[in-house]
């Protein structure tokens, strides 16, 4: 199977290994591919077991695919760097896009890539109703993987570089996640349980001042100091949700705190229970 090869890489430049985690994307994966051929002299597709033609869609697009079950973002992530052919890699998921200005850059920059501690990030913006958001973020996506690893968290998991040793790319990389209302509240009660998991999970304590405070400030941030003011609907869309975020990671932080307190109250009680010589029968 034939990789993906850079147009213009040239001697002396230093091969980079695209990678792709997927899952049920034959519609997207398409153009998250052909975006990376400019500089990508190999692709690397994860697929975490689709029941569409994601994987053979990926091979005739001549990328390397592996299928591994689904073990978490973070693992997957890492599954994939190991399988990369190459040191320098490239992050990506099926709903994004490299554009054209930041494929060149990172082109122009391959034969320079001899400090394997500089890391690079780009700027991904989002869209949402059919209009691109104009906020956008910072992300590592291209490092050394003998440098740097993935974080191992649940969710946002990216490599562990610090802002000093990162080099900010020019152009944009589109995310194209918006498919459908119900598919924005899937994947915001799967990142909210994986987020509220994570803080549990870190020993952070339950506070209710962050969830009564938390998501009017969000919705402050995202409408007025992001400019969401300025998309109409889908600006005023995107905010809300954002509260709908922190209500829902802050409640089921609670709810975990909860569950363990409820846990420790019943043990406590059945062990007081068999000192007193009592047993205690339960309805299988």
């Amino acid at each position: 199977m034939d990789s993906l090869t850079s147009v213009l890489g040239g001697r002396g430049s230093y091969p980079i290994s695209a990678i792709i985690i997927a899952q049920d994307d034959e519609v997207r994966i398409t153009k998250a591919i052909q975006s990376c051929r400019l500089f990508a002299d190999e692709v690397v597709v994860i697929d975490g077991g689709s029941k569409d033609g994601t994987v053979q869609l990926s091979e005739s697009l001549g990328c390397r695919v592996y299928v591994n079950p689904w073990p978490g973002y973070a693992k997957q992530r890492e599954f994939g760097v190991e399988r990369a052919s190459h040191d320098w890699v490239f992050l990506i998921d099926t709903d994004e896009v490299v554009s054209e200005e930041l494929a060149q850059d990172i082109l122009e920059r391959k034969p320079g890539l001899t400090d394997a501690t500089v890391a690079f990030s780009l700027y991904r913006i989002g869209d949402f109703l059919g209009r691109w958001l104009d906020k956008g973020e910072y992300l590592v996506r291209l490092y050394n993987r003998k440098e740097y690893g993935i974080r191992n968290s649940l969710v946002h998991e990216m490599p562990e570089v610090s802002e000093e040793r990162t080099v900010k790319l020019s152009g944009i990389l589109w995310h194209q996640g918006f498919r459908s209302i119900n598919d924005h509240v899937a994947r915001f009660n799967k990142y909210t349980d994986l987020e509220a998991q994570s803080a549990f999970a870190s020993g952070k304590p339950f506070k209710l001042s962050h969830l009564l405070l938390r998501p009017p400030a969000r919705f402050l941030q995202k409408y007025f100091l992001h400019g969401l003011f300025k998309k109409g609907i889908s600006g005023f869309a995107v905010s809300v949700f954002w509260v709908m975020y922190e209500f829902m990671v802050g409640f089921k932080h609670y709810e975990l705190h909860s569950s363990g307190k409820l846990a420790r109250h019943n043990a406590e009680g059945q062990a007081e229970k068999e000192n007193k010589g009592e047993r205690s029968y339960v309805v299988q």
